[in-house]
């Protein structure tokens, strides 16, 4: 009887964050789990630029941060980064000049959801429920920070992620992945995808004629999908249907060094999109997301020029030169075939909202390093139960990101398009309907490890104005107090955090300083 094949080598094909990412949180801790060194080689083209637009991550990045080894100071440094407290949504109900909602990290004050929607009603009706029911939208519009400089390394007072530049964030990565974790890196194009008799894939051969042999191979070769797509056949699933934006036109705006910096992504609404706007200390990336079929390109840069124009007077908008993206909304239909897994923009990408793309890479990466293989006859069944978790987290994001949609009352074509029931998932067709009766909850989103949890569906309904269901039970003494106690919690926070901007100004100053002590030890 042959001996069984064990898995001591993974080839990552393919750079920027996905690759990277992937690189460093196998060779930190998949070893672990199989229980003996795993080898990984990350294959990159020389010349494939990430684009460092700016980007957003999730709260999860806390956790993977320290998992791989990474300072948070050093990061936020080496990165140009800034912290992100949630997503605060302008213009989406009506278009008006007060029409603004807040999507915060922070969940709402402890309670069954019909206490705290009936508490919000009893309580705070005047108020809107995000900043009712929780501390962080009053944080976020004072742009302060979540969290103090004495606070121990990925902690806050307030649950926090982070805006980072793109670019520096791959090139950090790679500096750590083979620095510190010993991942060894291959610059070379890939030209040709080597199949064993069985089917795995056995190797990938390069450019300048090496072969890089492996017992798994991560996907992380973006849209072209050179593995997992044109090799193993895995199917895009188009998901345009339902999200209709195709087209971002993106683009770096210069700030003044003493200017506030937002603790939130800033998502606004236009005629046929959305911009986003995100704060970095030296910069903010800003961009607009658009439908073809209901913007042209030229509309569209003049609608950014028109943001850039309210919102950044002290620059020339004619002056810059957006980046115009296009992309699709769609995933594979299997993420991870034979001996192969996708990751990042090879197995899929839903449109820039609610910042899904960088999560989904660290959830794909938590799933397989918890369930790493030890052998190669495991990895089919690992496979198939992969697939089944990823194809439900599509989905669940699919719904979540046109939930943001179909509640607008705005009147532009794009708009009343999107609240066509033809372009609706059917279960979110159905949750809306029970919404009407009662708050969102874990009887809605049963799955142990749901990517949206209730509140951000609370957040979203009650932000655009979806009726709450009437509370019929009389007001609760201890919920009344649970608010109070919010406000006064919320007093001292406003009081004790810093302003972000002084944060990270404080982190610069103190790095030379910190660097030199670390020198003389």
């Amino acid at each position: 009887m042959a001996a069984e094949r064990t898995i001591d080598s993974v080839v990552v094909v393919g750079g920027g964050t996905a690759g990277w990412l992937s690189a460093c949180l196998i060779a930190a801790q998949a070893g672990a789990v199989a229980g003996r060194p795993i080898k990984v080689t990350l294959v990159e083209s020389p010349d494939v630029p990430t684009i460092g637009v700016g980007e957003g991550t999730w709260p999860t990045m806390r956790r993977t941060l320290e998992r791989i080894g990474l300072d948070e100071a050093a990061f936020l440094l080496a990165c140009d980064g800034a912290f992100k407290q949630g997503s605060r949504f302008d213009g989406w109900r009506t278009g008006a000049s007060d029409d603004r909602y807040y999507h915060p990290f922070v969940p709402p004050l402890a309670g069954e959801p019909r206490e705290v929607v009936g508490g919000w009603q009893t309580h705070a009706p005047d108020s809107a429920f995000a900043a009712a029911v929780g501390i962080q939208p009053q944080i976020c519009a004072l742009d302060l920070a979540p969290r103090q400089r004495q606070m121990p390394a990925y902690a806050g007072a307030l649950n926090y992620a982070y805006h980072l530049d793109a670019g520096k964030f791959a090139r950090m990565l790679a500096a750590h992945a083979t620095d510190r974790l010993g991942v060894d890196v291959v610059r070379d194009h890939v030209v040709r995808i080597v199949r064993d008799d069985a089917g795995d894939i056995a190797a990938v051969q390069t450019r300048s004629g090496a072969t890089i042999a492996g017992d798994l191979f991560i996907d992380c070769t973006g849209q072209a999908a050179l593995l997992i797509g044109r090799t193993l056949g895995a199917d895009l699933v188009d998901r345009s249907p339902e999200l209709f934006n195709d087209r971002a036109l993106a683009v770096q705006v210069p700030v003044d060094p003493d200017s506030p910096i937002a603790a939130q992504t800033i998502a606004t609404a236009h005629a046929a999109g959305w911009i986003w706007d995100i704060g970095l200390p030296g910069r903010r990336g800003v961009g607009c997301v658009y439908a073809a079929r209901y913007m042209d390109d030229d509309t569209a840069a003049a609608t950014l020029r028109d943001y850039l124009a309210r919102t950044a007077p002290q620059v020339d908008p004619a002056a810059s030169s957006p980046r115009r993206l296009s992309f699709r909304s769609g995933h594979r239909d299997r993420f991870w075939i034979r001996n192969c897994l996708a990751i990042g923009l090879s197995a899929g990408f839903l449109e820039p909202l609610e910042a899904s793309a960088i999560v989904l890479i660290e959830l794909s990466l938590d799933a397989l390093i918890a369930n790493f293989p030890r052998t190669r006859s495991a990895m089919d069944i690992r496979a198939t139960r992969f697939n089944t978790l990823f194809r439900y987290r599509w989905d669940r994001i699919v719904e979540f990101l046109k939930l943001h949609y179909v509640l607008s009352e705005r009147q532009e074509p794009y708009w009343r398009d999107q609240r066509d029931p033809a372009t609706m998932p059917d279960r979110l067709t159905e949750l809306l309907a029970v919404w009407r009766d009662q708050p969102p909850s874990a009887y809605d989103l049963p799955h142990a490890d749901e990517v949206f949890p209730p509140a951000s569906y609370q957040y979203v309904l009650y932000g655009m104005g979806y009726p709450a269901p009437l509370s019929a039970s009389r007001p609760d003494p201890a919920m009344a107090a649970a608010f109070a106690q919010l406000r006064q919690r919320e007093r001292a926070l406003v009081a004790g955090l810093p302003t972000h901007r002084a944060y990270l100004d404080t982190l610069r100053r103190d790095a030379p300083a910190a660097a030199a002590m670390m020198e003389s030890r």
